[in-house]
């Protein structure tokens, strides 16, 4: 009998637990959604919670509808770390006399997340459940305690019911693991679903939830939003309750992980927003900043849109531009300034945020690893970059200027190192600096609000994310470096004949000109076999705007609808 090492057996030992707490459930969860199901899958976050407070529906009739979802959609897209259903699940008492199907307590109900389901990503703790992050190593190590978040949601009647998966350490543009295997995109599942919240991602597309709070470092909720045609917003650091939220870098400030929710719906991140900040969120975690919720009521004319077309690193494919210029054009038509922008170099805040996110030579994303765990190749090939002597990637930093004149790669290159606690100062410096830059320049443009793709690429392929590269989610993580706000929704899907790259590209003088990073993200860019992927647009404010941008979230959504463009999700 082959020894099998103990990575091994924690992985299988999990993944057991998984299907154990899937095979417990109700029989009626595996059953296909009746009239009765869809009709509670489709009510509006403040209408269920309405419904749940004046008893007209009971939180197993809710469970019923949504764990039917959760069900298929573990089958489909294998989203689920963990189950908490038969937690959840309330005992069905004889029917009232009034008729209502409701056994709850008034005391339970009268709550403003009545009712509401919310999927937790893996990385935030839950009181008796493990949180590993993605890494074998923390099997069998249950959280002691919630972490403010969840301890919010449940004083406010939510319903916390399954955790969705991770990749190892969060950093990734796929979501899979030895520990929970790969999750898949719900609209093709040789794709991805994004990344680190992609279980997430997949389950609310699904329509598993109604809510997920996830985390994002460079994109891991808004990555997701854009690959699976769902809505996320990044706060600023300290707006949403972070306590107990696992950061993929433990102890990185200068380059903060955030905690956010993600829907299917605009209204209902809205809506959820406006009751998490009413219930008070700075009294559950310290590092929350006491700012109530501001309504913001925003002319419906003459707002000023600035656009940013390329970040200098990649181009958007044909159909994230065609997004972006679907959105562009919806907004003129509406009456509202749209301008052309040129920021302060993205390829240079982007150079100092990922320094600061490894300046410790990868030790708090790598130490964790057991030796025979798998890691993404995208992870892999930092780690090599992270480990070879300084003066040889100066001397490839060299070279690739001479050769390709790429400054983008050679720059990264030779900065991509162990640091000092001098150098990682200086730098905290530096990326002060670059944010008064962009400060500088908003105020003289005068802008409400920024558009950009929200990723060059729609989901990418599996298996691909090496040849993508981390730099590729430029277009997001250049706001997590600023702390600005920021916003993703869905626009579009891509189209095979619209969205096709020209003719013979790949000996065009468009593609000889691009970098290396470019290029490796265009070979797998096809527009053929990604036909009816999803695609997003961002919307971005600035610091402490968060009312604002689902404001201007909304004025896009609308402005598409009113050219005859709204976006109808498929149904899972």
């Amino acid at each position: 009998m082959f020894f099998q090492s103990q990575h091994r057996r924690d992985c299988a030992a999990k993944q057991e637990e998984r299907q154990r707490k899937l095979d417990g459930l109700p029989s009626s969860f595996f059953e296909i959604c009746t009239e009765t199901d869809n009709k509670v899958l489709d009510l509006p976050l403040s209408e269920l919670v309405r419904r749940h407070t004046e008893g007209s529906l009971s939180t197993a009739s809710i469970l019923n509808a949504y764990g039917k979802k959760v069900v298929s959609a573990q089958k489909t897209t294998n989203c689920l770390s963990g189950v908490m259903i038969q937690e959840a699940l309330v005992p069905k008492d004889p029917a009232s006399p009034s008729g209502s199907d409701c056994t709850d307590s008034p005391e339970e109900r009268s709550k403003p997340l009545s009712g509401v389901l919310v999927s937790i990503k893996e990385c935030i703790d839950i009181e008796g459940y493990d949180t590993t992050v993605g890494y074998s190593s923390k099997v069998n190590h249950p959280a002691s305690s919630s972490a403010a978040i969840v301890r919010l949601l449940h004083d406010a009647g939510a319903i916390t019911h399954v955790k969705t998966t991770v990749p190892p350490g969060l950093l990734g543009l796929e979501t899979s693991s030895d520990l929970f295997g790969r999750t898949s995109n719900p609209y093709n599942e040789k794709y991805s679903s994004g990344a680190s919240s992609g279980g997430g991602g997949a389950l609310l597309a699904c329509r598993g939830s109604v809510i997920e709070i996830g985390t994002d470092l460079g994109g891991s909720i808004r990555i997701p939003a854009h690959f699976c045609g769902i809505y996320a917003m990044r706060s600023s650091i300290g707006r949403f309750p972070a306590q107990g939220s696992h950061s993929p870098i433990p102890g990185l400030e200068s380059v903060a992980t955030i905690s956010a929710p993600m829907s299917r719906r605009l209204e209902d991140l809205e809506e959820f927003w406006k009751r998490v900040v009413e219930m008070r969120p700075w009294e559950y975690d310290n590092t929350c900043v006491p700012l109530p919720w501001r309504p913001i009521n925003l002319p419906k004319t003459k707002l000023k849109f600035g656009v940013v077309w390329k970040d200098g690193i990649i181009s958007p494919s044909p159909a994230c531009r065609r997004a972006l210029e679907w959105v562009c054009d919806a907004l003129e038509k509406q009456g509202h300034e749209v301008v052309d922008f040129s920021p302060p170099s993205i390829s240079e805040g982007l150079n100092v945020g990922f320094q600061l996110c490894f300046g410790d030579g990868g030790a708090g994303f790598f130490n964790p690893l057991r030796k025979d765990e798998k890691l993404d190749p995208v992870m892999v090939a930092s780690k090599s970059l992270l480990g070879m002597p300084l003066w040889l990637k100066k001397f490839l930093a060299m070279i690739t200027r001479k050769s390709t004149g790429d400054e983008v790669w050679a720059s990264m290159l030779e900065t991509f190192h162990l640091k000092s606690p001098a150098e990682e100062r200086a730098l905290v410096v530096s990326r002060d600096e670059y944010r008064e830059k962009w400060h500088q320049v908003w105020e003289d443009e005068g802008f409400d609000f920024l558009l950009t793709v929200p990723h060059a690429l729609p989901a990418i392929p599996a298996g691909t994310a090496e040849k993508v590269t981390l730099v590729s989610a430029s277009y997001m993580m250049i706001f997590n470096i600023l702390d600005y706000v920021a916003g993703v929704l869905p626009v579009t899907f891509v189209d095979r004949e619209s969205d096709a790259l020209p003719k013979n590209f790949m000996k065009s003088t468009d593609y000889k000109k691009m970098g290396l990073i470019s290029k490796g993200a265009y070979s797998v860019y096809d527009a053929d076999k990604m036909h009816g992927l999803p695609l997003g647009v961002q919307v971005v404010g600035r610091r402490f705007e968060e009312e604002k941008v689902l404001q201007g979230m909304k004025i896009v959504e609308d402005a598409l609808e009113r050219c005859g463009r709204k976006f109808i999700p498929r149904e899972f």
